[in-house]
């Protein structure tokens, strides 16, 4: 008779494995920087969002923002990508995503 006990105690670790392999998951941030209009798009009447991805520090600073779509373009991607470096979290590092939307 085959001992379980070998069994279980293999999908406890693979539980954990995968618990630990999961991305922490950055709370809302303590300080938010809203993204500055662009004066072209502005005065285009162009509207859109930007969907960007980002990595925070063990001191909350966001330390790497990498854009996933956009909608025109890029017509208000660095004024995305600008705003969310200056973001702030609480310390811990974790990942976040967002979406911003530029509206008239």
């Amino acid at each position: 008779m085959q001992s379980r006990f070998p069994r279980a105690l293999t999908l406890v670790a693979l539980a954990v494995a995968m618990a630990l392999s999961q991305p922490v998951l950055a709370g809302g941030p303590i300080k938010r920087v809203d993204p500055v209009y662009p004066p072209d798009a502005a005065r285009s009447g162009t509207t859109g969002y930007v969907e960007v991805e980002y990595s925070v520090g063990a001191d909350g600073k966001v330390t790497d923002v990498s854009v996933v779509d956009a909608k025109p373009g890029r017509v208000f991607v660095a004024a995305a990508v600008k705003a969310v470096k200056q973001w702030e979290f609480a310390p811990g590092e974790a990942h976040g995503k967002v979406k911003l939307e530029f509206k008239l």
